[in-house]
């Protein structure tokens, strides 16, 4: 028997922790520590020592499904592509290319999101595409951009962390969200260093901390600009790194000191006093990080308020510098390159602009086609999802499930249902699955290989470990044989290393250049941090041997310039506004969302394993203990949460942990106790992300509790 180690790495979020697998005596595999990897050193949480159990063929797809009289059946490989192929054909030469939709995801590999983008615009010809990396992190996004000319979750490697003197951890409950990287707050604090945790509820995270703030829901904003206000009153700025390395201070300097201490206070519920200790703490090592998440940035004004966290930096001189510096906790898997590569609605492969003349015209000279034929940008997720049925007719997505993840589901879910043809390709027959007209069995991750850029912007290589299944093709292998049967035979390869060498050359000079990257570099250096531009000489041969000239990777951004055109940071002046839905009288309290250990994201893959089922099997509202009073609930009753979009029904969990005017929801769940049946989708104008943090809702104890 073959008994040979596969080094890969975890499918779930964007640590990507690194695992061995090994083949089991009787079948599938065995999951073992992998030591040599920096990210996780060996440590993996329970998603990903229970990772093999989705290579069943028992709790997967195995054959492709087509709808026959309302009801989806067994069908072969021919009969769904060309089920696929019609559906979208009929569409484009019906109401024209932009009725024809594509929806990714965040866990899809480098090619198959630069595949995905590439065949939107090469073969549909349709400006319409987007995925749900959308939902992740693109307020940070759009935030780093405008301060630093570049967006890379962290602008260095989490080893770092432990060797600063405090970090700011905004909106992350990492403890729970990715457990392997709590021991580098660990470290921090047995180095000497604080951490500050700032969450309205009192998360495993938030005990950690040596100071933990609980402001009110969708109020981030106001707290960086509150502390930023003390900043500068203390005359803890640093004024020779502002004047030497940044630009546009005073319009934010005088931004901020309009929310004083009193009036943030006010706003957020968070002590004067705690501000205070804050600013002391953060100001008094030499080095500092703030880090972000999904709390301040799902929100309305999500990339303002990363913007405040980021000012809050430059000013005090905690960035550009060693041990220093904001950062992003991305979420999913592949967040980061999945949005690199031009599956988002406004990108190019190599994170160029859809709508620069000469990212159009690298992009089609790879690509080999006219740059006049590429559509312009599309429409950002929720918008697109909201379109169905009407402008968008026909839908082909891949690695998503918006039944359960969008906000104000119910209706997303309704828009799905009306469109003339969905085509969705998944691993399982996820919630928007089962309602697709043809469904697509795909490979994972331990059945194939390719390559995933975890939070860091440490590029990696997945490995094959296991054959999957005789019924289930790559997704790579659906666009090849979709675009053949568009008329497009050439441009959509299926072995992944031919179409990650394209992407190369796709990506090389942009902004996230992986033309020094190769397959062979990745497994022998453990990952290479982007951007990582080819030597001059390199064709982008994949034989191409590593040499003295061959780029080192870029672990550490911005330590001599920033990747503006001056090299200069931008301070972006932001001042504070409530969020989009603010309580009332008939709507008195909030709701707040997020994730528990033991589930994932939409819950499609991890709600089918037991042992994850077992530790978190079903939703939940957490609650206040003054709040379950008020109500008359107790320990487990059912109640049920209400807001503008819809109910949803759950048990009660009643604790202190959490803030009396607020209560949370995880949203891993479908049927009623979806969270996401409840939540906003406001937007933020610039990221375009929807208001998933801050809602309101009244509360009612369900009747027979």
């Amino acid at each position: 028997m073959e008994t040979s180690v596969t080094p890969t790495h975890c499918p779930y979020c964007a640590l990507q922790c690194g695992m061995n697998l090994t083949p089991a005596a009787g079948g599938g595999v065995t999951v073992s520590e992998r030591v040599d990897f920096p990210v996780n050193r060996g440590a993996l949480c329970g998603k990903g020592r229970t990772a093999p159990a989705l290579l069943s063929p028992s709790l997967r797809l195995t054959e492709p499904l087509v709808r026959r009289d309302g009801v989806l059946v067994p069908a072969t490989w021919e009969e769904a592509l060309d089920r696929v192929a019609e559906g979208l054909t009929r569409t484009r030469t019906e109401h024209g290319p932009d009725a024809c939709g594509v929806f990714g995801g965040g866990g899809l590999t480098n090619e198959k999101a630069y595949a995905l983008g590439k065949f939107a615009r090469v073969v549909l010809g349709t400006s319409q595409i987007d995925y749900n990396g959308r939902f992740c992190m693109s307020s940070a996004a759009a935030a780093g951009n405008k301060a630093f000319g570049l967006d890379r979750g962290l602008p260095f490697p989490m080893e770092d962390i432990p060797k600063t003197g405090c970090v700011i951890l905004v909106g992350s409950n990492l403890a729970e969200t990715m457990p392997p990287a709590l021991r580098y707050f660990t470290e921090l604090k047995e180095n000497g260093g604080t951490l500050i945790v700032i969450d309205p509820r009192r998360t495993r995270t938030a005990e950690q901390a040596d100071l933990h703030l609980a402001p009110r829901p969708g109020t981030d904003l106001a707290l960086a600009l509150g502390l930023l206000h003390l900043v500068v009153a203390q005359g803890r700025t640093d004024e020779a790194f502002i004047e030497e390395r940044t630009s546009g201070w005073e319009e934010t300097r005088a931004a901020a000191m309009a929310h004083w201490p009193e009036y943030v206070e006010r706003i957020t519920g968070v002590p004067v006093p705690q501000l205070r200790d804050a600013v002391r703490m953060f100001c008094e090592p030499d080095t500092a990080m703030v880090l972000t998440a999904r709390g301040p940035e799902q929100q309305s004004k999500g990339t303002d308020t990363v913007g405040a966290w980021i000012n809050l930096c430059l000013a005090t001189g905690r960035s550009g510098r060693p041990y220093s510096g904001y950062g992003c906790l991305t979420g999913q898997g592949n967040g980061q390159g999945g949005r690199e590569h031009g599956q988002k609605a406004d990108q190019l492969p190599g994170y160029r602009k859809l709508t620069d003349p000469d990212a159009r015209r690298h992009v089609a000279g790879v690509w080999g086609v006219d740059p006049d034929s590429l559509p312009g940008p599309g429409l950002s997720a929720y918008e697109l999802l909201d379109s169905l049925g009407t402008s968008i007719r026909s839908l082909l997505l891949m690695g998503s499930n918006p039944v359960v993840s969008a906000p104000r589901a119910a209706h997303i879910q309704q828009r799905l249902e009306s469109l003339d043809f969905l085509a969705v390709a998944d691993v399982v027959l996820s919630e928007t699955a089962a309602l697709a007209d043809v469904v697509l069995p795909v490979t994972q991750w331990a059945e194939e290989s390719g390559t995933t850029t975890n939070l860091e912007g440490r590029v990696l290589l997945r490995r094959q470990a296991v054959t999957p299944p005789e019924g289930v093709r790559s997704d790579l292998y659906v666009l090849h044989q979709l675009a053949a049967r568009a008329g497009v035979e050439k441009g959509f390869p299926v072995e992944p290393e031919e179409v990650f060498e394209e992407l190369r050359r796709a990506s090389a000079g942009g902004i996230a250049d992986y033309s020094g990257i190769t397959y062979q570099r990745l497994a022998e250096e453990n990952g290479v941090f982007w951007p990582c531009p080819a030597p001059a000489t390199d064709a982008g041969d994949a034989d191409d041997q590593p040499s003295a000239s061959v780029h080192p990777g870029s672990p550490r951004l911005f330590l001599d310039r920033f990747a503006t055109e001056d090299g200069r940071a931008r301070f972006v002046p932001v001042t504070y506004r409530p969020i989009a839905e603010e309580p009332d009288a008939e709507y008195p309290v909030l709701l707040t969302t997020g994730r528990v250990v033991a589930q994932y994201q939409s819950g499609a893959q991890t709600r089918r394993v037991d042992e994850l089922n077992a530790a978190a099997p079903g939703p939940f509202v957490e609650l206040h203990p003054r709040l379950a009073a008020r109500l008359g609930a107790a320990e487990g009753d059912a109640i049920t949460v209400v807001s503008r979009r819809g109910r949803a029904v759950a048990p009660a969990r009643i604790t202190t942990a959490i803030r009396p005017d607020t209560v949370f929801m995880p949203f891993h769940w479908p049927g009623e106790g979806r969270a996401n049946t409840l939540t906003n989708p406001a937007l933020d104008p610039v990221s375009r992300m929807p208001e998933f943090k801050a809602c309101a809702v009244r509360l009612e104890v369900a009747v027979g509790s």
